[in-house]
């Protein structure tokens, strides 16, 4: 396989994209499991074809392009687990392309060809959860595009005033998923480092970075939901932590050859520093910068799972080509590469197809919806879950505006306050949920502060499941 991508020709390309649609054609056909961050990017999307606001009327910690991502493929097509990885498969395709083409047109290897974009395509898909529209894939996919714009310039005597849109795309990507503004710190040590960038170049690729981000604060700010944007966006990204949701045996398993072939093909450089040009060896620099970048941004996510590191993937890669490039026995490199293929898409179609029955590995049990008795007694509702599993949402709808109990947190867990009790009022009042599914046991003490909302609910048979009483439905 190796060998056939070893030459750069258009039927590569092509034969590239092909295989990358073949390894995921088995989950197009039959959806994966649903994953709660799935069900609640829907559920963000649904909220805002409703007319509520993000932050304001919907208080979870996505980013806003995520979000109107989402909002847009719920206008469109609904709630539609197989358009989130239809249009995962096409971003995903399109970085490949562009990853492969930035190696080529600016000679980053001594040789033009596609084995780059084919190692890109295979650790894309290193576990299914990767498969899908994440707010991280769309936001590599801009960082990719200022990796290119830095190279540019890197190739050049002297930065030029195109760094403005190095900050820009970085600025985007944080929009899609804000750890990644921690990149804007990469862009400046490789400026700094790597070009003959001037002062007023660096204030440029600032201003880049800020111009998107400022237009978002003045949005929210017209819009009387700063504090809002604030403390659901901003402050969220430390105190929002789901690590229940993480399946280890899945991360280890998904993520180690991976990184094995990465920190191979580093290692290699090491003994071949000669055969590089100066220009090579600045951007095999810059990369590690980027995988140094990528690590620190673990400690801001909020679980842990393999479509959270796709940001490492350019970095991975990157080095793993010079690994499987410099193996000089061919054949050696076939038979390395093909074990590496065989082993992704078995943890691959273990994930979505369960080849093994009884083996967890590679089955993100913890980040699945799960199925319950309330799913055969609630549908089609307005409901209102108090606690980190989503799963009752999946043939339900939201309501009120707290969907991330993280989030949820700052009134329902604060409930001694006035102020809280009087927004948790307000929130039922305008949008009053038909049950309440109560995980936290924050109910009982909400009834006791607000008598008002314990007259308009009742304690059904179901553990935890309140019910808002007929005669007030009807009315």
């Amino acid at each position: 396989m190796l060998s056939f991508f070893r030459v750069n020709s258009t039927l590569q390309v092509i034969s590239l994209l092909a295989l990358l649609v073949l390894i995921r054609i088995p989950f197009l056909l039959s959806a994966p499991p649903l994953l709660i961050p799935e069900l609640n990017w829907m559920l963000v999307g649904e909220q805002m074809r409703n007319g509520n606001l993000l932050y304001r009327d919907i208080w979870d910690s996505i980013s806003p392009l995520s979000a109107l991502v989402y909002w847009l493929i719920d206008l469109a097509f609904g709630r539609s687990q197989l358009v989130y990885h239809a249009a995962g498969t096409a971003v995903a395709a399109l970085q490949v392309f562009y990853f492969n083409w930035v190696m080529n047109v600016r000679d980053i290897y001594p040789d033009r060809n596609w084995i780059p974009g084919l190692i890109y395509a295979l650790f894309l898909n290193m576990s299914f959860d990767c498969g899908t529209l994440s707010p991280v894939l769309l936001s590599t996919s801009f960082l990719l595009l200022a990796f290119g714009t830095l190279v540019k310039q890197m190739d050049r005597r002297g930065a030029t005033d195109e760094v403005f849109e190095i900050g820009f795309y970085i600025s985007l990507a944080a929009l899609f998923y804000l750890p990644s503004a921690l990149f804007i710190l990469w862009a400046l040590m490789a400026l700094l480092l790597y070009t003959g960038a001037s002062f007023r170049q660096h204030s440029l690729l600032i201003f880049g970075f800020a111009f998107p981000i400022l237009l978002t604060v003045l949005y929210y700010y017209l819009a009387d939901s700063l504090d809002d944007f604030n403390r659901n966006l901003l402050a969220s990204v430390f105190r929002v932590r789901q690590y229940d949701l993480t399946d280890f045996q899945t991360l280890l398993a998904s993520m180690f050859l991976p990184f094995a072939m990465g920190t191979l093909g580093l290692l290699s450089l090491f003994r071949q520093t000669t055969r590089y040009v100066n220009f090579q060896q600045r951007c095999q620099q810059i990369m590690m910068i980027w995988a140094l970048t990528a690590m620190v941004s673990v400690a801001l996510m909020p679980f842990l799972a393999p479509m959270l590191f796709i940001s490492f993937i350019p970095a991975l890669a990157f080095f793993a080509s010079y690994y499987f490039q410099g193996i000089r026995r061919e054949w050696m490199a076939e038979l390395i590469f093909l074990g590496v293929f065989v082993f992704t898409l078995l943890i691959l179609y273990q994930g979505t197809l369960a080849l093994v029955p009884n083996l967890e590995v590679g089955r993100l049990s913890s980040l699945q919806v799960k199925t319950s008795p309330i799913d055969q007694h609630i549908r089609q509702q307005k409901i209102l879950v108090i606690g980190e599993d989503l799963s009752a949402y999946r043939n339900n709808q939201a309501a009120t505006p707290y969907l991330n109990w993280d989030l949820a947190k700052y009134d329902l867990r604060n409930l001694d306050s006035y102020e809280s009790v009087i927004s948790v009022y307000d929130h039922f009042r305008k949008d009053p949920p038909n049950y309440i599914i109560d995980k936290e046991s924050v109910i009982k003490k909400l009834f006791q502060r607000a008598p008002g909302l314990a007259a308009s609910y009742e304690k059904t048979a179901l553990d935890g499941v309140y019910r808002r009483k007929a005669d007030i439905i009807s009315n």
